[in-house]
């Protein structure tokens, strides 16, 4: 439009007087050709104008500077920060040149260590379905693909900067567009189901996966995104691996070295709604125990009075050592300990119906107290998942995964104090933290 504006006044306008001779002499150009003068004119503005506008903008180069940034080795000491997902806007041309440029890490590339998930039937099956959705949404029906996605969750899920469940890892920012870590967890994509033979090699994938076998090549990686994309964070990272379209990353220094995978497994997966229509284990109410409770015996956490909600071990804390009534019932400790957590996103619970074993404030458990305690129930938001086990010693529970796994007091074991969150007490089976948004008798425990 603007090279038609400036060119319209010299198309229409007459050429001028003069009194010259030589001039008034001089034949004027037909019109035909005075035609073609102006078209050729026009062509050689439009034709570049209508090109640049098809190609787009090139890259600026102020985005270029940006994602040019230069690796940072986080020291030991300092976890490494896990950035939200945030492309440069650059084209699919670009973004590829930009990516071969990269060069590959020269340094060693080790391969993970085997996995074998510990987990009781239903975390397993919970784990097994998420694994299997990261790697159908993010590789498609491709078994090389998913094998490396697949390494990718299970690196994370070792790793202290992530979560420690498989779940957690895989749906971790899924409430916000703008912070999951899969984007296919927050983007809609997951409207679109497999096909059921499809969702099946995605799922024995998976099974493999959380059961030993490992995609050597992709080493140690905790990131990858496709070679048409450039997230800010991956010229900062160490690139190792090429697998198809997908460019693979670690972390620089420690972090990205074997040392640094060897946390524990949570024990526990949380149930994501958002799998509900591709697993029957993500299916269940937020009753917690995935269904075992009766759900006739269950106590809705909002009846509890605030009266009855017992104080936290420190002013203002996260521990609670509580008295447990056994006229209340089993079933409703539960409910106890989600009432007195209240929307604390990280909660311990620990009761005992003997008041002679709850530990004196501010002292540390011993390993008899912990052998005492009568229940337990731990939240941790950040990690997503819940947890509440009893002492099937003292209560007898329709399912042992609802059990807290015994440690038999030695008396040749050191009288020193144990931590209170051993995973011998807390390990079994996961509760959603929040509370359902209308408190039901079938909704009482999350």
């Amino acid at each position: 439009m603007a090279s038609a504006a400036g060119l319209s006044p010299l198309k229409d306008r007459a050429l001028p007087v003069t009194s010259s001779p030589a001039l008034a002499t001089t034949p004027r150009p037909a019109l035909g050709l005075r035609i073609a003068l102006v078209a050729i004119a026009l062509a050689a503005i439009a034709v570049p104008l209508a090109v640049v506008q098809i190609a787009g903008p090139p890259a600026a180069a102020p985005v270029l500077a940006e994602i040019s940034r230069p690796k940072r080795v986080v020291p030991k000491a300092e976890l490494p920060e896990v950035e939200p997902v945030r492309l440069a806007a650059l084209s699919m041309d670009d973004a590829r040149t930009f990516n071969a440029a990269i060069p590959f890490s020269t340094d060693p590339n080790p391969a993970a260590r085997p996995l074998i998930l510990d987990a009781g039937a239903e975390d397993f099956g919970r784990a097994v379905d998420c694994l299997a959705a990261a790697t159908w949404y993010e590789a498609g029906d491709d078994p090389v693909g998913q094998r490396a996605v697949a390494q990718v969750v299970l690196n994370r899920m070792r790793h202290p900067a992530f979560p420690k469940s498989v779940c957690g890892v895989v749906f971790q920012g899924q409430e916000r567009r703008t912070g999951c870590q899969f984007t296919f967890t927050c983007d809609g994509a997951m409207r679109r189901t497999p096909a059921p033979a499809t969702w099946g090699r995605a799922q024995t994938i998976a099974r493999q996966a959380l059961t030993g076998s490992v995609f050597a090549k992709v080493g140690h990686s905790t990131h990858y995104h496709t070679d048409w994309v450039v997230p800010y964070w991956s010229s900062s990272l160490d690139k190792v691996a090429e697998v198809n379209t997908h460019l693979f990353f670690r972390w620089t220094g420690w972090w990205g070295t074997p040392p640094a995978f060897r946390r524990g497994y949570a024990g526990a997966e949380p149930v994501v709604a958002k799998m509900a229509a591709l697993s029957p284990f993500h299916s269940s109410t937020e009753v917690a125990l995935v269904g075992v409770v009766d759900p006739a015996a269950m106590l809705d956490p909002d009846t509890i009075p605030e009266s009855a909600v017992p104080k936290p071990v420190a002013a203002g804390g996260d521990n609670f050592h509580v008295v447990l009534d056994k006229a209340l019932g089993a079933d409703a400790f539960a409910a106890l300990a989600i009432r007195t957590c209240g929307e604390r996103p990280y909660c311990k619970f620990l009761g005992w119906t003997d008041r002679t074993k709850v530990p004196a404030v501010g002292a540390a458990l011993t390993p008899a107290q912990i052998e005492a305690m009568s229940f337990s129930y731990l939240r941790d938001k950040e990690q997503g998942f819940g947890k509440a086990l009893w002492n099937c010693g003292e209560f007898k529970r329709p399912s042992p995964i609802q059990c807290m796994r015994r440690t038999p007091v030695s008396a040749a074991a050191a009288p020193a104090p144990v931590p209170s969150a051993t995973p011998e007490v807390l390990s079994g089976v996961r509760r959603k933290a929040a509370p359902a948004p209308t408190p039901s008798p079938t909704a009482a425990i999350n």
